[in-house]
């Protein structure tokens, strides 16, 4: 049995330490604020209550897996999953509107044809078939397994495949997603519509590449579920699972040193100076908060390191309180999309001022659960977009203009918004920085091929022995489905051994 010390309660770290405490290890979790759950965190205020992280939880089948081998009960049991149907709602500038059924290539197909126009439909559906071919090509090693040694081998090559052009008669390869839609799509709506799951992670489809077509065919293809009572509650759930497997929680410890002994990880120094030892440590912080906890680097020369990634952004989030319940047939999920596609990326990547914001494209999250609001009679509504890590850090109005862009066009999605409003809370990447300790309030999207592996995490092991990294900034990247994984690969290196290749 080793002694397993881990740095952060976060759904990576968590679902690490589940899986190494079912191993025989002995684990204690040390956390320097006073709860688990990292990015998916809770507000509440007035009788109403918000998640502040992800509202949704694609690719079920990875807790699924996590409840199963960590204990009895699966995860059915321990929370309840909700299919939501439609999947989403999306609204153009141009006025058009269009539900999308959840997971059903047929079905979108037949709504945008509908909806946009003869052709449409068919031309989203090929796109479809063609970003299964990426997922097949990069789910083992941007999900499934460790990073490999030799990474440089997922950047040198585009997954997304080349398509036939009549005209041309030749093959023409997209580099990036933007140009999928330019080339393949051929519609500023089903761009828009593409690029929206991009833009979810602060992604500028400019200069993501076209592997990022991933994005949205798990959507497709794994359905998109929502956890009765909020996603909170997938994280109590899993925090609850790590106590029955005797998973030792320590809130309020800061850690202030990674120990080192006889050349390798031997344990935690916190901030009150008492020394915890272990025969293995579990980071699942930010990269530069692990770096500033030891001397070496975290990497070999050469290695995945965070500077080599593009500039990241942040999640900027109203939360409304309304009067009123929501309307019968209101989606869970609407997707109101920026009116200036070149203004909004202008403005994410920098370009553009940060005290002149344009208006994004929006998330609106309108879960019809009795849990979330006082009575039925009131409705709890989360409001959110990508934006600049400067978003609401430079000049004091500008958090509030940005805010008002996003209640704007919020009003797309929610009837009668203005009237109803009682109150609303903004919440910008400052507020993640605060909570989560990533550095700036960042958000980290999941890793992707291609880009010279310039959208590659750092891998699960480092260049002290006996120290790993799990979480969202770690291989392989952000989101609940890539936090959980992350935490079954790390589970598996300290059980198995630098050999293992992953689940098969």
């Amino acid at each position: 049995m080793a002694r397993i010390a881990v740095i952060g309660a976060g759904m990576g770290a968590m679902a690490a330490a589940a899986r190494l405490a079912v191993a025989g290890h002995r684990v204690v979790v040390y956390e320097r604020t006073e709860t688990y759950g990292g990015a998916v965190g809770r507000f509440e205020r007035d009788g109403f209550a918000f998640d502040t992280g992800p509202g949704l939880l694609p690719l079920p089948a990875v807790y699924r897996d996590l409840f199963i081998k960590t204990g009895k009960e699966p995860l059915e049991e321990c929370v309840e999953l909700v299919r939501v149907d439609p999947a989403a709602r999306h609204v153009f500038p141009d006025g058009t509107d269009v539900l999308l059924p959840n997971a059903s290539r047929a079905g979108a197909v037949g709504a945008l044809n509908t909806a946009l126009g003869s052709g449409a439909g068919d031309r989203w559906g090929d796109f479809l078939v063609r970003a299964r071919e990426a997922w097949d090509r990069t789910r083992r090693p941007l999900l499934e397994e460790p990073l490999w040694a030799d990474w440089q081998v997922l950047g040198e090559r585009e997954p997304y495949p080349a398509v036939p052009h009549r005209r041309l008669l030749r093959t023409r390869r997209a580099s990036t997603l933007a140009e999928i839609g330019a080339y393949e799509l051929r519609d500023a709506r089903l761009t828009a519509l593409l690029e929206s799951h991009a833009l979810a992670y602060g992604l500028d489809p400019r200069t993501a590449p076209a592997s990022a077509a991933v994005l949205p065919y798990m959507d497709h293809a794994f359905g998109t579920w929502y956890v009765r009572g909020g996603m909170r509650e997938l994280a109590r759930a899993l925090y609850e699972r790590c106590r029955a497997r005797r998973v030792e929680f320590v809130f309020g410890a800061e850690v202030v040193r990674i120990v080192e002994k006889d050349g390798r990880a031997a344990g935690l120094e916190l901030a009150d100076r008492t020394v915890a030892e272990a025969d293995h440590v579990v980071a699942a912080v930010a990269p530069a908060r692990v770096a500033g906890l030891t001397e070496r680097p975290l990497q070999e020369d050469g290695d995945v390191r965070p500077g080599r990634r593009p500039a990241l952004a942040g999640r900027f989030t109203v939360l409304l309180a309304l009067r009123g319940g929501p309307e019968a047939g209101a989606a869970h999920r609407t997707v109101v999309h920026a009116p200036d596609r070149a203004a909004e990326l202008d403005f994410l990547s920098g370009r553009a001022g940060a005290g002149d914001p344009a208006r994004p494209t929006v998330t609106v999250l309108r879960p019809d659960d009795p849990a979330l609001r006082p009575d039925d009679g009131h409705e709890s509504v989360v409001v959110s977009a990508a934006a600049p890590l400067t978003a609401g850090r430079e000049a004091a109005g500008t958090a509030e203009r940005f805010a008002e862009l996003l209640v704007t066009a919020a009003e797309s999605a929610v009837p009668g918004l203005r009237e109803r409003l009682l109150w609303r809370e903004v919440r910008t990447p400052a507020h993640t920085a605060r909570e989560t300790g990533a550095e700036d309030g960042s958000v980290s999207p999941p890793a992707l091929a291609a880009a010279e592996g310039r959208f590659l995490l750092p891998g699960n092991t480092t260049r002290l022995p006996g120290l790993y990294l799990a979480g969202g900034w770690a291989h392989p990247g952000g989101g609940l489905p890539h936090a959980g994984m992350s935490g079954a690969l790390v589970a598996g290196l300290i059980v198995e051994g630098p050999d293992f290749r992953g689940s098969q």
